[in-house]
């Protein structure tokens, strides 16, 4: 099909517009623990701003907010049951490889 003839049709999806994540009444603080672990993932990392759909300012302001809360112990740096688990499995295998030797 030649490029001039195309029909360019637009999708007839109905567009629903999403409530903001953070509604204006809500203040970003290291303190608000129950707004900051929405925007953490299960590993501990701090979820994109295309994730959140937050707008460039809050998203920064909720980095820093995060950052304080795990310098001033309120959130750990990482999930520790999944670092749980990779030291369990590595010290498994490390008893595997040592032998006595018999001679």
């Amino acid at each position: 099909m030649d490029k001039s003839k195309r029909i360019f049709l637009k999708s007839k999806r109905s567009f629903r517009r999403r409530l903001p994540p953070i509604q204006s009444g809500d203040r970003i603080d290291y303190r608000n623990m129950s707004l900051i672990s929405r925007f953490i993932s299960e590993q501990g990392k701090i979820l994109s701003r295309r994730v959140n759909r937050l707008t460039l300012k809050q998203q920064r302001l909720i980095t820093i907010a995060i950052k304080q809360a795990r310098i001033l112990s309120l959130l750990p740096f990482l999930n520790n049951e999944k670092q749980f688990e990779r030291n369990e499995s590595t010290n498994r295998t490390t008893g595997l490889r040592t032998r006595k030797k018999v001679g």
